[in-house]
């Protein structure tokens, strides 16, 4: 799985939306890690839109809540 470093724009206790600089399509599934706020889980493409320079804006749906990072946010 390819490893990127991302921005988050928006977090909820089952999701976030992120910035990316590829494209990734609804339904494949990765692994998000925040180390600062001791965050591991897994999570799946809801959606990916294409923003200006090419980045993309992409949902994530979480496996698992995590209450203290979207506190954090």
């Amino acid at each position: 799985m390819p490893k990127e470093r991302t921005l988050t724009e928006n977090v909820s206790p089952h999701g976030a939306r992120v910035l990316m600089e590829r494209e990734w399509r609804p339904g494949q599934q990765v692994m998000v890690i925040s180390p600062k706020e001791g965050v591991r889980a897994r999570g799946q493409i809801v959606y990916c839109e294409l923003l200006a320079e090419s980045r993309f804006a992409v949902g994530l749906e979480l496996s698992v809540r995590v209450e203290s990072w979207a506190k954090s946010h």
